[in-house]
């Protein structure tokens, strides 16, 4: 029979397209904005139903600022998503969390569409994904 091109159920595709590994954040801020959350919601219940998973929450910072306000800046942004997926059920044990600050742009443009892209919080499954 044909062969099923979707990703397999649990694994590291399977979170990256079907829930979103990603969201975004205002200028200095470290709130979780409205359109985050339902990629944040979908992300704990992804976690919820594979309980194996170890996740690593990346924050991120655009350029501007010093290196020690963005490394503080990517903290919080981090702890943030890893707050609210608690939240929603996801055992804090499976969480770290991890600041780069402006040092892993995923943009290396310099205008505010390249900012915004670099002003994230990503989600990285670390362990247990199939």
């Amino acid at each position: 029979g044909p062969v099923s091109q979707a990703p397999l159920p649990g694994s590291e595709q399977d979170f990256v397209i079907n829930v979103g590994d990603r969201v975004y954040f205002d200028l200095d801020s470290y709130s979780v904005r409205a359109d985050a959350a339902p990629v944040l919601d979908a992300q704990a219940g992804w976690l919820n139903r594979y309980t194996n998973v170890q996740v690593r929450i990346e924050g991120n910072a655009d350029e501007r600022g010093t290196r020690e306000y963005n490394l503080g800046l990517g903290s919080r942004r981090a702890n943030s998503i890893r707050d609210y997926l608690v939240n929603r059920g996801v055992a804090s044990s499976r969480i770290a969390t991890i600041s780069y600050g402006k040092e892993k742009p995923i943009d290396p443009g310099t205008g505010e569409d390249a900012y915004q892209r670099n002003r994230n919080g990503h989600t990285a499954l670390v362990s247990g994904a199939r």
